[in-house]
């Protein structure tokens, strides 16, 4: 399945994209919470969709696309997870992954526009695989991380680098700003990606290619992460995991670093997860 969150910010309903149309699943009664996760809802809309799918509403394709889950627990972060994007940045390759998160108030959907935050002057762009965690995994055997997992979604992980690296402290200041982290445009369930050790995923800004990579690449893979981060924490359903950026940030461009300016176009896609759209603005408070 490939679930969707639509309408206008803040009221966004429930939906599914089926056979290329975008389905109102509000009659099911629940929307893709902690709870939703937690209670085994996949399997129950799945099956509630064999009965009622015909009578769902048609969604507009012109409809806003907001995140496609309920703001989760959590939402954790891996750094420099690919080799290429620690040799642009000028950083060792980690020998366990570096965890930071990112608040849960810079969620926002896939083409609402970026904010581009006060006083800010080194905006930064990231394409990036999230994980959706579907049941409480605590102390999970890698071997078995994959069964903790609901699905996968497309994250660009907006960076501010003077607030995250020239501020001191933890890189959080960076990474948290409102609209910092847009989701979607669906979550895909398990059983849509075949491997998800082996995804393209790729970024332009205003049409020029900037990262090209691909998740066969990432130095700690997604079952990895999984067990490794239920060994410190209880990870619960809905929570997303964010897994790294390729190279081609904009602090790793040549001859000098490159940053977003207001107007600014950024596009990005992961196979299987489909595209998003986001244009920056800057703040008016």
């Amino acid at each position: 399945m490939k679930l969707i969150r639509f309408g206008e910010a803040g009221k966004e309903k429930p939906g599914v994209l089926q056979d290329g149309k975008r389905l109102d699943v509000s009659a099911f009664g629940e929307d893709y919470t902690e709870d939703f996760f937690a209670s085994d809802g996949l399997t129950r809309l799945e099956a509630w969709l064999q009965s009622n799918a015909g009578q769902c509403p048609v969604v507009n394709n012109d409809e806003r696309l907001g995140a496609p889950l309920v703001r989760p627990s959590k939402l954790i972060c891996i750094g420099l997870n690919y080799s290429d994007h620690a040799a642009e940045s000028k950083m060792e390759l980690p020998k366990e992954p570096i965890i930071f998160f990112k608040a849960t108030s810079a969620i926002a959907g896939p083409e609402d526009d970026v904010i581009i935050p006060k006083n800010s002057t080194k905006t930064d762009w990231e394409v990036e695989l999230a994980v959706v965690i579907g049941k409480k995994a605590s102390y999970v055997d890698e071997k078995d991380a994959l069964d903790y997992v609901a699905g996968y979604l497309l994250h660009n992980d907006y960076s501010e680098r003077a607030f995250q690296l020239e501020r001191s402290g933890q890189w959080v200041k960076g990474k948290s700003c409102d609209t910092f982290a847009p989701l979607g445009p669906w979550l895909a369930t398990k059983d849509e990606i075949a491997d998800v050790n082996n995804l393209r995923l790729w970024l332009t800004v205003n049409g020029k290619t900037m990262q090209d990579g691909n998740t066969k690449n990432l130095i700690f893979n997604v079952p990895f992460i999984v067990s490794y981060l239920s060994q410190f924490m209880s990870l619960l359903p809905g929570d997303i995991i964010t897994t790294g950026t390729p190279a081609g940030v904009g602090l790793g461009q040549k001859p000098e670093p490159l940053y977003l300016k207001p107007g600014d176009v950024v596009e990005l896609g992961i196979d299987g997860l489909g595209q998003a759209k986001q244009k920056l603005v800057a703040w008016n408070g």
